[in-house]
């Protein structure tokens, strides 16, 4: 649904864990469990799941009858899966069903450029039940502009990645270079991942939904917002 293929969130989800986006995402997944404990609902399907962190913490806190969890990249959907949650690696468009609640959460919308974000929020609206909600999470101008841009070098001794990102024109593109071992050699990867700015009032249109939320996230404690939590709902 993007310009990200399967190479290139396969190797993002090799990487996640040397990003921090472990260490910040509980912070990000407070803001979903706050709304959805106001919520009387048995199914949550997760859209762009992961390594399926937010689901399991989600039945945990919740016990939700039935959470799916999908995924575009294969290796995301063989963690979700070894987390004992139900995952498939489809796309929303292409699934059948409907769900009480939606969600994608850490900015996955913003892996979607405009055509790929209408076609997504059509489907999205399909398969949610009538009076069904979707929640969402964005990055704002100045979380691309200030917290994102610039050069990443991690090293963990089995694996060396360099981070190089840059914003313009609404987009977002960061050449992803990493180094892993395997035996006594180094193997390179090399992949580029794009980013698209939407605002809020741009999903609203697109989804057709009901804007219920649009909260402020400080979730690096910068001073201006980086992220926002919006809730839609099917009316």
């Amino acid at each position: 649904m993007s310009k990200n293929n399967s190479a290139s969130l396969d190797l993002y989800a090799e990487v996640e864990d040397l990003l921090g986006v472990k260490e910040y995402a509980p912070k990000l997944y407070a803001h979903y469990l706050l709304f959805l404990n106001t919520l009387d609902f048995t199914t949550l399907l997760d859209i762009g799941c992961g390594s399926g962190d937010f689901l399991v913490q989600m039945q945990q806190a919740l016990s939700i009858t039935k959470v799916k969890g999908i995924d575009l990249s294969p290796h995301m959907v063989s963690k979700t899966v070894k987390q004992h949650i139900d995952a498939e690696c489809i796309n929303i468009c292409d699934l059948e069903g409907k769900y009480d609640v939606l969600t994608a959460v850490y900015d996955m919308i913003n892996y979607l450029d405009t055509s790929s974000l209408k076609s997504f929020l059509f489907c999205v609206k399909n398969h949610l039940i009538e009076g069904g909600i979707f929640l969402c999470d964005i990055n704002t101008l100045y979380g691309f502009e200030n917290v994102a841009v610039g050069s990443f070098i991690v090293d963990d001794e089995t694996r060396f990645l360099t981070v190089d990102s840059d914003f313009q024109n609404n987009e977002y593109i960061s050449e992803f270079t990493l180094f892993k071992r395997e035996d006594e050699y180094f193997v390179k990867s090399q992949e580029t991942i794009r980013q698209y700015y939407h605002s809020v009032e741009q999903i609203v249109k697109y989804s057709e939904l009901e804007l219920v939320v649009d909260d402020e996230v400080f979730l690096y404690d910068f001073d201006e917002a980086d992220k926002r939590f919006i809730v839609l709902k099917k009316v």
